[in-house]
């Protein structure tokens, strides 16, 4: 697979800086932005200037080596206290995408595994950590890929749901990944239909962005323009992402993707969910569980219109996430293949 166009999010050259695009101003404007401030990354974390459960957690692992750099102290205990501190910090920045704090927890247990070596030493691992998880991220897709193209066919139509694609993760997507995959195989003919994702858009402008910039056949709908896409006998498969799967398959994504499992369902559509191990909970028994972010109402009423769209003081509700039940779910693609129900033991089988 060829490498997307834009850089997601890396490290400077330098070493000094956290580098993403700026998500928020996609499609129109590609804007590169230097962070280094522990404050601004927090905040882009949290305005979705980087987005997609993997690519906050390479950012968030990035963001803590550049923390690490910072710390001020007198031996290791010292320096893990302060360690403890950012690291509390930038897992506030999102409740439900469990890559971010899967990345921090990785971050934490390498700093741990050295201890009793100098400080500088310790810092220097954690940037070679953080490095080594944006390289994961990367072969991970690629993996996802490989295991998903043989569901595309010729002549397909493949519905996708929010973005879930190169600009989630380092590179290539999660459930974007089996559509270039498929691409470079040579499979003709087929379409990739992108739900709008309101409030905030994502399929709009990003999805159908990063699809057109690869030379994939792309077509835009509004969300409530999935059901008859599919009576029209248009979508043959439906491909998403997650922020976290329970351990029973219960898989949280883009408010919106319930709606979508539930007509794939109705009109017999295989329904596939896309993501690396990393965004497996094993220690969420069920969907039940996830904390669900709330957003805030402007996204609804305001945000995209030239005036105010909707009377002022209404109570406006914006979940971010709804969990799809692991009975709607055809499989779960991961690096290492296509998980089936019982979906807990396949994870298990895998060892997780």
């Amino acid at each position: 697979m060829s490498d997307f166009a834009i850089n997601t999010v890396d490290l400077s050259p330098e070493g000094d800086a956290l580098c993403i695009v700026d998500q928020t101003l996609l499609p129109g404007t590609v804007k590169m932005l230097r962070l280094t401030a522990q404050k601004d990354i927090w905040q882009a974390i949290y305005t979705l200037q980087v987005r997609g459960a993997p690519a906050i957690g390479i950012a968030a692992a990035i963001g803590m080596y550049l923390a690490a750099k910072e710390i001020v102290a007198d031996d290791f205990d010292g320096f893990m206290a302060q360690f403890a501190e950012k690291k509390a910090y930038l897992a506030s920045a999102r409740p439900t995408a469990v890559n971010l704090f899967w990345a921090l927890d990785q971050m934490e247990a390498c700093a741990l595994s050295h201890r009793g070596e100098a400080l500088p030493a310790v810092v220097a691992a954690l940037r070679a950590e953080a490095m080594c998880l944006r390289e994961e991220d990367i072969a991970m897709c690629k993996a996802i890929g490989r295991h998903g193209a043989p569901l595309i066919q010729p002549g397909m139509g493949v519905l996708t749901h929010c973005n879930a694609g190169a600009l989630a993760t380092v590179a290539y997507g999660t459930a974007t990944a089996p559509i270039y995959r498929a691409k470079e195989l040579g499979v003709q003919n087929f379409t990739v239909y992108c739900d709008e994702t309101r409030p905030l858009l994502q399929g709009a402008r990003l999805t159908a962005f990063e699809l057109m910039q690869n030379g994939v056949d792309t077509c835009l709908l509004c969300d409530n323009m999935a059901a008859s896409l599919m009576q029209q006998g248009r979508v043959q498969l439906v491909l998403v992402g997650a922020d976290r799967i329970a351990r029973n398959g219960d898989a949280a994504n883009k408010i919106g993707t319930l709606g979508v499992a539930i007509l794939a369902a109705h009109y017999g559509i295989p329904f596939y969910v896309c993501a690396p191990t990393s965004t497996i909970d094993m220690a969420m028994a069920d969907g039940g569980g996830i904390e669900i972010e709330q957003r805030a109402p402007a996204e609804v009423t305001e945000m995209w219109y030239q005036k105010r769209m909707a009377p002022e003081g209404v109570r406006v509700y914006n979940p971010a996430f709804d969990v799809t039940g692991h009975g709607l779910i055809t499989g779960i693609i991961t690096q290492h293949g296509i998980a089936k129900a019982p979906y807990e033991a396949a994870f298990r089988a895998w060892g997780l």
